[in-house]
Formats: C-alpha cells, sequence, structure tokens
C-alpha cells in the first residue's frame, strides 16, 4: 500500500509584507575560491566537533527569521533560555526574500553576542517536486554562492544548512542525486563549513531514501564534513520508529541530528519524549520547531514571542526532562555561557570497575560543580589516533556501557559538565569484554594495529585455546561495517569479502596445546572518514 501523507514542513504564517521582495541577480560564481583558513565545526565518526575539537551536541529552537525580520530579541531570548544553537529561516529569492547578505551578517552577528551557534538554512526549497513553487537544491547554492562574502570564516561559529525538506512526496528518490551534486557544488565554490542536508519526503524520510543512501552523499563530500538531518513529526509516533531511525545511523557510522520536530503535527502524535530521551543518551543534536509565529498555534514555544510566556510545548523543549536546560551546553569557542559560574574540570581518576561479554563498567572521581557527565568511546586499545563517539550521559560518577561485543577491546574517556560549559576530556582507559562463547573451546582478541583515512589493519587477532585438552582447528568469526571489505590477510583463510567474515585456521597454526595461542591479520579499505572497526569477534574449536 502506497503511505500518503500530507505536506509536512512546520510551515509559519506568511505576511504579505514579508512576502513581496524582489529578487536580485545572482552574483556570478569565482573560477578559484580562496576561503579563509579559519577552523571550524568538524566530523568525526558521529560526533559533531567545535572548532576546539570537542564534542558539541546541538540543544535549540528554529527562528522564522525570513517572516519576522524584526524580531531580533529572539536571539537573546533563546540563549537565555539556555540553548546553545538556534536555526535560522532566510529565502533564498525564489518564494521568499533574497536574505540580503547585510541581513545575514547581523543575523550571525547576534548569534555570535549571544554565544549561539548560528544554523542557517534556505527555506525555499521545502517541498520541491511536490510544491510548484519551490526552489531547487541547486538555486539555494546560488543563493548561499550570493552572500558567500559574509559566510566565509564564520567556520567557527556557522553551519549551512543548504536547503529546508528540499524533496517532497514525489519521487523522493531524487533527493540522493540533488544533494550529493549541491554538496560538491558547495565545495568547488570554496565553502569549508560543516554542511547540514535535509531528508526528502518533506524531512520526515518515511521512504528511508535519505537512511538508505547517506553514504553517498557522505562520499560525494571531499572534506566528509556533512550533517544529515531528518524532520520528526507525526511518522515518528511511536518510540520503536524512533529507535530504528537512530539505529540505522549508528550501525552506518554517519552523524544526524534531529533538524526539527514537535509534540503534535496536522492532528496527529509525535513522540517528543522518546526523541529527547533517546537524542541525549546517544549524543544526537536536536533544534525543535519553532520559537513563534507559526500558522499551527500547538508549535509556538512562546506566545508572541515572548519568552516570560512559553506555552506548553515551549515548556517541554526548555524546562521538560531531556530538555534545553537540562540538557544544553556550550561550544567551546564562547567563554562565559550560560548563567554564569565556570565550567567544572576534567574528571579523574577513571577506571574500570567490571566487564562482562557485552558490558564494560566505569568509575571516575566526580569534578567540582559538575552537574553531569558525557561518557566517550573509541573502537579497540585506547591509542593516539583514538577517534571518540559519545555513548551515554550521567549525572553520577559512575557508567555501564552495554550491547558490546564480546572479546573486544574498547577506549573510554570522559567529560564534565554544567551550565557555564564542558571540560576538556579525562585521561583514556581500555576496557576489554569477556568471552562472548566460553562453551566454544577458544577465544579471539583482536587490535586495529594502525589506521589510515582509506583503511586500516587489524593485527594481531590471538586466538587462545581455552580447553583443558588440545583442539586441532579454529574458526574466528566477526563483521564489517557497512562499506568497509577485506583487501588483504594472512595466517587464515577468509570468507568473503564484506559483511560476516569467518577466519579459519591454516595446516601450520591449527593445533593448540591448552592456553597455547596462535595469531593472524587482515587489512580492510573504507570509505574516509569512517571510523568503525570490526566488531562481534567469537571463536570456535574443533
Amino acid at each position: 500500500m502506497k503511505l500518503a501523507l500530507l505536506r509536512m514542513g512546520a510551515l509559519p504564517v506568511l505576511l504579505l509584507s514579508l512576502l513581496v521582495v524582489p529578487s536580485s541577480p545572482a552574483l556570478a560564481e569565482p573560477e578559484a575560491p580562496a576561503p579563509a583558513a579559519a577552523p571550524g565545526f568538524k566530523i568525526s565518526g558521529r560526533n559533531l566537533l567545535d572548532a576546539n575539537g570537542t564534542p558539541f551536541v546541538m540543544r535549540g529552537t528554529s527562528h522564522p527569521h525570513i517572516w519576522y525580520q524584526g524580531e531580533t530579541n529572539s536571539y537573546a531570548e533563546i540563549a537565555g533560555l539556555g540553548a546553545n544553537t538556534v536555526r535560522v529561516v532566510l529565502g533564498s529569492g525564489q518564494r521568499w526574500g533574497p536574505s540580503p547578505a547585510a541581513d545575514v551578517a547581523n543575523v550571525i552577528s547576534l548569534c555570535k553576542a549571544n554565544r549561539l551557534v548560528c544554523v542557517l538554512e534556505v527555506h525555499d526549497t521545502t517541498g520541491y517536486g511536490e510544491e510548484a513553487a519551490a526552489a531547487t537544491l541547486d538555486q539555494a547554492v546560488t543563493y548561499w554562492n550570493s552572500i558567500r562574502d559574509v559566510l566565509i570564516g564564520q567556520e567557527a561559529y556557522v553551519l549551512i544548512n543548504i536547503g529546508n525538506e528540499p524533496i517532497g512526496n514525489t519521487n523522493p528518490g531524487q533527493w540522493t542525486t540533488a544533494t550529493a551534486n549541491a554538496v560538491q557544488r558547495m565545495r568547488t565554490l570554496g565553502f569549508e563549513h560543516t554542511l547540514v542536508v535535509d531528508a526528502p519526503n518533506w524531512g520526515q524520510d518515511w521512504s528511508n531514501t535519505m537512511r538508505d543512501n547517506a553514504q553517498t552523499v557522505w562520499n560525494a563530500d571531499t572534506q566528509r564534513n556533512t550533517l544529515f538531518s531528518v524532520h520528526m513529526y507525526q511518522v515518528y509516533g511511536t518510540a520503536a520508529t524512533i529507535k530504528s531511525y537512530f539505529d540505522a545511523f549508528a550501525q552506518a557510522g554517519l552523524p544526524l541530528i534531529v533538524g526539527e520536530f514537535g509534540h503534535e503535527h496536522q492532528g496527529q502524535n509525535v513522540d517528543e519524549d522518546t526523541i529527547m530521551a533517546e537524542a541525549q543518551t546517544r549524543g544526537i543534536g536536536w533544534m525543535a520547531w519553532s520559537y513563534s509565529g507559526n500558522t499551527e498555534p500547538y508549535l509556538d514555544q512562546t506566545v508572541a514571542f515572548n519568552p516570560a510566556q512559553l506555552t506548553t510545548w515551549g515548556q517541554r523543549v526548555f524546562t521538560g526532562p531531556n530538555g534545553v536546560s537540562e540538557t544544553s551546553r556550550c561550544a567551546t569557542v564562547y567563554t562565559g555561557c550560560g548563567s554564569g559560574g565556570t565550567a567544572p574540570a576534567a574528571p579523574g581518576g577513571l577506571a574500570i570497575t567490571g566487564t562482562t561479554s557485552n558490558s564494560v563498567s566505569l568509575s571516575w572521581t566526580g569534578s567540582s560543580g559538575a552537574t553531569q557527565y558525557q561518557v566517550q568511546r573509541a573502537a579497540g586499545a585506547c591509542a593516539a589516533g583514538s577517534t571518540f563517539s559519545q555513548v551515554g550521559s550521567t549525572a553520577a560518577a559512575t557508567f555501564t556501557n552495554t550491547g558490546l561485543a564480546a572479546n573486544t577491546p574498547y577506549c573510554y574517556r570522559v567529560t564534565a559538565s554544567n551550565s557555564a560549559g564542558t571540560s576538556g576530556p579525562s585521561g583514556t582507559v581500555t576496557g576489554t569484554t569477556t568471552s562472548g562463547d566460553p562453551g566454544g573451546g577458544c577465544s579471539a582478541v583482536s587490535t586495529v594495529q594502525s589506521r589510515w583515512d582509506g583503511g586500516y589493519i587489524v593485527q594481531p587477532v590471538t586466538v587462545t585455546n581455552t580447553r583443558t585438552s588440545a583442539i586441532t582447528g579454529w574458526q574466528v568469526t566477526f563483521t564489517l561495517p557497512a562499506g568497509h571489505a577485506i583487501a588483504g590477510s594472512w595466517n587464515a583463510s577468509l570468507s568473503g569479502t564484506t559483511g560476516t567474515i569467518t577466519a579459519t585456521n591454516l595446516t601450520y597454526n591449527g593445533k593448540l596445546a591448552p592456553g597455547a595461542n596462535a595469531t593472524f591479520g587482515f587489512q580492510v579499505t573504507k570509505p574516509g572518514g569512517d571510523a568503525q572497526t570490526p566488531s562481534g569477534f567469537t571463536c570456535t574449536a574443533s
């Protein structure tokens, strides 16, 4: 049965006085742009890092700037409510605006003055293919190029959301090529910002087009600095649907945010509690829709842009469980964030307190003034080049990370935070899970020996006879992440090159006395920027 949905963009009331603005001619594109070398936001694994290399998790709202250009006090108000990010609606001239360069420069200055990360988005693309007046993503890129002078050099404070909800429900498959082309053209034009790309189906991706083709778009970005954004409205009315979508991006190892969401939409429920709770646990950023001025008043977070009059939805976003006040932490490019005070020192004494076949338990010495700790994990034993992603948060100085592979090392570190900011990371510690198959007669422990942008070497994988008698052979099974492939191996015969792999002993290293071990290794190719490594190592003896 074909799924038919109404248009799902959260679209505000449009005032005619703000709509009828003549378009200005597009500026010629420079042949060889020379962007400033300013540091900016970057993607590492599934994490967004600020310009200081610190993981940054968006917590904020959207401001309908193009329709309410006089509401410039809103930036200070949104910051005062605790947000660390604001998503700003602009127009490219096809439907609204265009927002002139001077206006955008002022918006950026207001964001910076109020210690907000600024996510700028073109709204004219909303529902292309189904909405006749909608702009193409290519037209959106032309607009960004027309105001490039006020954007270049702001990479540490500004992310560019190329186009809002750029494809409707008609032919959502066109999203992949259109988005990849837009990302490539932005890079050709010299933009080094983190780029944000919205899903099709009016942002909701019920067809799973973005989910299934995100890797193609990621690969199209020469800088591997693209952040995927899903808009969660009535399609996401159950916890299972939300978790499944989040799981898919986690398994793909790609970065995801919730660029918009509400608590209801078009008379249907949205499970905002699960969205916010799961986002907090997984370190996924979000920006709720929207501050004020909606056609659908139930999506207003304030009454008539008055922060002293939070609606029920506004209270949920800003002061409710897992809301802005509880979870927002400033980007470290700013100082003196929040209500004042000093960010806590990094936690000390990080230690492994226990392991099972699928979990590692941690403890550390609490930091004075900290209200929350963020637990970060890297694959493999700790090394200088370890790439970390947040795996949980807690108010206590203990944490248990579950759902892990057996016989596998993991590297951990912890940061501490309060309303004034986030500390640097603690020291690191390696925890190795125990055997997941004690009856298999052997164990297998892997080590990532070296890695580079396009691949890595796993060496050694140590196979140990755990029986009290000799074994005559062994098989080790493990799983490669999506997009990874075996490029070569030694001291074992490997079945297949992708997905689940079985390594079998060779004639000279299968016989092992009790407690004895053998080793093998392999080389893997992978997409650039992907920090995942193989998992699920299990061993069976014969």
